[in-house]
């Protein structure tokens, strides 16, 4: 594209009367004799999202010419058809000469002889080429907007806004239009003919009118004459359309590839519309605006942007995501980091589904269709945690579906530097670069030192800005005093300003960084969130905190927080934490992975809304959920024992500054005199880089991703495999990161890895060695099962084959506790030994099989030591199996957590593992012929571990953003289905369930709808695809050859 553009300027078509000097603006330019072009090629699309006036329309009957003398550009006009008819009239009594025969009002009058005159006006003078002049200002218009009206019926009944492209489909609409102008020529000339002999009848009895004012008469009637659609319906009509059809126009002319719907940076206003109504955002940013308007986005390139945390990044995705799935027809993949994120994004853009028409599909956890559903009318976006995008993209290559996604979207790009993580992200943005050339990526960032290592292997462009809505100012607090943060100061800190708290003596000792003093400058009236190194130290200072603040916290909002209590009561089977009871009247919480994931939603909930004004929390939360604060406090530059990186510091201080309710936002990071010179680094250092981290854990990322390309067929050779990590960071980095061996020499390692493991097998062909994936290796990348588990996991399930116990879940929820989390939990010797005691006979004889006899279990819980060798890895996993095993029977974390003594938290997250690494089981067993029994009995497992509550509350908690308190709620109060949630009325159901809001409700709603509809569709296409002719059918040729 040019550099040198021009803006398109669309005008509103406006039925208001207009000056004399602007009416020619109003209309659109008419190809010249001399050749302008129509629409300019080079073009660009400029954003509308300022307030648009309403285009105001005039009623059918309304005086259209009131004040409106001039026609032609000549405002005499009207005065010398007086003149002319006085002359006439002379003229009249003088010869008396009346032709009774002559229409006066046909467009092709015969032309008059010397002796023909005026009878009664001079409009049958005019002829021919005055009257094709008139209606310049009329005429032309009327047959814009009817041929505006009928395209925009057109597009109506074919709910399509694509434009005619065929020169064929063009004469056709040109032949409609003309042939709809003379049919609507004909009526209007057979009503003025009968209006005019009606006149003369009248005119015999009656003195004359001028001219003028019949004029004025015959204009007003031709306007009010009634149609098959009225004046305000067709102008209407005309003017919604008409931004369409003109960024249509103008989409066409600069790529034949790519529609656009409307002006709205090429989607519809509608689009615009629901962004205010749905997050009530009137306008974007100007880098917003900037970065949708890049001519890499346009031409469709790969883009990275980056940008500090909370300045806008999302919505520039979310609206180059619409144009995806609405102007090209395209399937979306937006990939989020955690399973919150998802569902939140889910909730989120379930409305926009509904109104636009696409499927919004959730790929996290336990849920997750591989291969997607394949849907002939509808588009889908899947949002998904990397770990399921990595699996659903395999699922695509592998059905030869890739290209149906146009767009690919990765929040938290540099997340590609963090660990077997960052390896997932790098080996499924390497494989879409590798096999669709169609599929354009987009990537969100926070600022990078060597962001241009990530644009080569991208093949990305970068845009980059320090915008925030809401200025961020940084401080440190040291000793007494705080600094404000400035790299331009010599020691990188200038003073602000001194403390002079007043502490007593025992305060000092209880809170000696002032903690208190600074949390009570902001709340209750501003928000704070303080940052703890470790789980325990949150719950502390939150304790800490209310120690020592007024009676005056306890009224504020004292209702709401009395409702938040018996909420968290109520998620718990009537049990709450004793610090949250503690903490929630004085409107403070803490927030970590202890606190289930109903108790951290609640809590999430209340201090969006206000009603919770402080959270005491960890790292976690800066990196999930947007929760911003006034005031942001670190309560010590470490998480855990490790100092802080860069990229933490900047995410939790990036959340201070709430957009359009604070001004400015701060951080005060609290430091000891032995930390000031590692600070001075972390607060004043440029960004870390990111590196590749497919060599992370020995390499196991290189090996999985070698795995997968030889059992998707992408490649097949060890050149092939070279040729692939060819377009990898690890290749782009390979001189820092490739020290000890070259790459080359690590493929062919890996290679000689996984033939060794039986994952791989090689046998020659004319072209060397060929590589294909045995049975199990197929069955390790589908399952995402992490290659060094996979032969152990196979022996298991085997084992389990020879005595599968069916009468219990125990033996299968063994087979699927994760391997990842038995290190992180030792057996409570005595509680192992009362539990097991508690198994039926025919469960223990199964743990006996597995390796855990009774015998030795009692051993441990006398205390006395035990001769015969066992494996401890098996004891811990059935410790953890016992636990889940107790979680599925009695459905309450709270008391399990009791009965195991292990913190809520803890269940918590082997519960939502569990279910996921059932998941992967199920999908391996899937590609092993024999594992059969498996598949039937995992699915139904899968789903009882998602959920984990009576199996009457499972269709209502399948929908995004319920929990199972929220699901009883709902149960009780009618809502006892899929369908009964769909469709309730949001604000019935805010006043029915207690404590929800209308905009909770909303998105339940709305995400309960978008499920059904989801469902309903899969079960469409099924009925489709049995209807349907079969490709292969045999035709009557063929049989009577065979």
């Amino acid at each position: 594209m040019n550099e040198a553009r021009r803006e398109i300027k669309v005008k509103r078509v406006s039925s208001r009367k207009r000056s004399r000097d602007s009416w020619k603006t109003q209309l659109t330019p008419a190809r010249k004799g001399g050749g302008e072009e129509l629409c300019p090629r080079n073009w660009k699309l400029s954003s509308i999202m300022a307030d648009i006036k309403a285009v105001e329309y005039c009623s059918d009957s309304e005086d259209l010419f009131g004040d409106y003398d001039s026609i032609l550009e000549d405002s005499s006009f009207l005065a010398k058809l007086d003149d002319a008819e006085q002359s006439e009239r002379q003229r009249d009594l003088q010869t008396h000469a009346v032709d009774q025969q002559q229409d006066f009002t046909s467009l092709r009058p015969s032309k008059p002889s010397s002796e023909d005159v005026l009878t009664d006006s001079i409009l049958d003078g005019l002829g021919d080429e005055s009257f094709e002049d008139l209606p310049v200002s009329q005429l032309e218009f009327q047959e814009r907007v009817n041929e505006k009206a009928k395209k925009s019926r057109l597009q109506d009944g074919d709910k399509t806004s694509t434009p005619f492209r065929s020169s064929d489909a063009k004469r056709r609409t040109e032949d409609q239009t003309k042939r709809h102008t003379e049919d609507q020529t004909k009526r209007h000339t057979e009503d003025q003919t009968k209006r005019h002999t009606e006149d003369q009848t009248k005119r015999q009895t009656k003195a004359r009118r001028s001219v003028a004012d019949q004029l004025k008469r015959t204009m007003l009637c031709n306007a009010a004459v009634p149609s098959e659609l009225s004046r305000s319906v067709v102008l209407k009509e005309a003017v919604v359309s008409e931004e369409i059809s003109v960024a249509m126009l103008a989409m066409e002319t600069v790529s034949a590839q790519t529609t656009d719907l409307g002006p709205f940076f090429g989607l519809p206003t509608k689009v615009r519309d629901l962004i205010y109504n749905l997050r009530g955002i009137k306008s974007l940013y100007d880098w917003q605006e900037t970065c949708l308007n890049l001519d890499c986005v346009h031409q469709r390139k790969n883009l990275i942007y980056s940008l500090p945390t909370s300045g806008g990044k999302t919505l520039v995705a979310e609206i180059l995501i619409l144009r995806e799935l609405l102007c090209r027809k395209k399937d979306c993949l937006f990939i989020l980091p955690y399973i919150s994120l998802v569902q939140e994004k889910v909730r989120g853009l379930a409305s926009f589904g509904l109104e636009l028409d696409f499927m919004v599909e959730e790929y996290a956890g336990s849920k997750g269709k591989f291969p997607p559903m394949k849907r002939r009318k509808q588009r889908s976006l899947y949002i998904a945690t990397i770990e399921k995008a990595h699996s659903l993209v395999n699922s695509l290559i592998e059905s030869d579906r890739l290209d149906h996604l146009g767009l690919v979207v990765v929040d938290e790009l540099h997340m590609l530097g963090d660990g077997s993580r960052g390896a997932v992200i790098e080996m499924t943005l390497a494989k879409v670069l590798y096999v669709s050339k169609m599929t354009q990526i987009i990537g969100m960032s926070a600022t990078l030192g060597n962001i241009k290592d990530l644009q080569t292997f991208m093949k990305a462009e970068n845009y980059t800005n320090d915008f925030r809505p809401v200025q961020l100012k940084e401080y440190v607090k040291l000793n007494d005093t705080i600094y404000e943060v400035d790299p331009k100061e010599e020691d990188c800190f200038r003073l602000s300003r001194h403390l002079n708290f007043k502490y007593s003596s025992s305060m000092q000792k209880i809170d000696p960084d002032h903690i208190i003093a600074l949390v009570t400058e902001v709340i209750p009236t501003h928000s704070c969130l303080v940052f703890c190194p470790t789980k325990k130290n949150c719950e502390n200072v939150a304790a800490m905190i209310c120690k020592y603040l007024k009676e005056d916290f306890l009224r504020h909002r004292e209702k709401e927080k009395s409702v938040l209590l018996r909420d968290l009561k109520d998620s718990g089977n009537g049990s709450v934490c004793p610090v949250l009871r503690r903490t929630v009247p004085f409107g403070l919480a803490y927030h970590h992975s202890g606190l289930t994931s109903e108790e951290r939603k609640l809590v999430e909930e209340a201090y969006s809304n206000g009603v919770l004004c402080l959270l005491t929390c960890t790292s976690t939360l800066a990196a999930g959920i947007n929760l911003p604060a006034r005031r942001v406090i670190l309560r010590s530059p470490y998480v855990a024992t490790d100092f802080l990186k860069r990229s933490q510091y900047k995410q939790m201080v990036g959340r201070a500054g709430r957009a359009g309710i604070d001004t400015e936002g701060e951080s005060i990071l609290i430091l000891q005199d032995r930390d000031r010179n590692m600070a001075k680094n972390l607060v004043c250092a440029p960004m870390e880089n990111c590196y590749s981290n497919l060599m992370h854990d020995d390499g196991k990322g290189v090996l999985s991703l070698i795995l997968s390309l030889i059992g998707l067929n992408i490649t097949r050779s060890v050149a092939q495999i070279w040729d692939f990590l060819c377009g990898t960071l690890l290749y782009v980095q390979q001189q820092q990161l490739c020290e000890e061996k070259s790459l080359q020499d690590v493929v062919r390692q890996c290679v000689d890895f996984l033939k060794e493991k039986n994952l791989v097998t090689a046998s020659a062909d004319t072209h060397g060695e060929s590589l294909q994936v045995t049975k199990l290796g197929r069955a390790t990348f589908k399952g995402s099962v992490d290659l060094t588990r996979s032969d152990e996991l196979y022996s298991d399930l085997s084992k389990g084959l020879e005595g599968l116990l069916l009468n219990s879940y125990l033996h299968l929820v063994y087979l699927v506790t994760p391997y990842d989390m038995i290190s992180q939990c030792k057996p409570d010797w005595m509680i192992y030994f009362r539990q097991f005691t508690l198994l039926s006979a025919a469960e223990q004889k199964m743990s006996a099989t597995v390796g855990v006899p009774e015998s030795f279990v009692a051993r441990k819980a006398a205390g006395q030591t035990v001769k015969k060798s066992v494996n401890m890895v098996v004891v811990s996993r059935m410790y953890l199996a016992l636990v889940l095993f107790s979680l599925l029977k009695e459905t309450s974390l709270w008391s399990v957590s009791d009965k195991f003594q292990l913190s809520r938290g803890f269940i918590q997250t082997l519960l939502s593992s569990s279910s996921a690494f059932c998941s992967c089981v199920l999908h391996f067993t899937e590609e092993l012929e024999e594992f059969w029994p498996f598949r039937a009995l995992l699915t139904e497992l899968t789903r009882r571990l998602s959920y984990c509550v009576q199996a009457e509350l499972i269709p209502l908690m399948e929908v995004v953003g319920v929990m199972e308190s929220r699901a009883k709620q709902l149960y009780n109060a009618g809502y006892k289905t899929l369908t009964h949630l769909a469709n309730a009325d949001p604000a019935v159901l805010s006043k029915t369930i207690e404590n929800l809001y209308k905009k909770q409700a909303n998105l339940i709603v709305a995400s309960a709808k978008m499920l059904l509809n989801e469902k309903a569709a899969a079960l469409q296409e099924e009925v489709d695809e049995l209807l349907m002719m079969p490709v292969d059918f045999p035709s009557a040729s063929h049989t009577l050859f065979t």
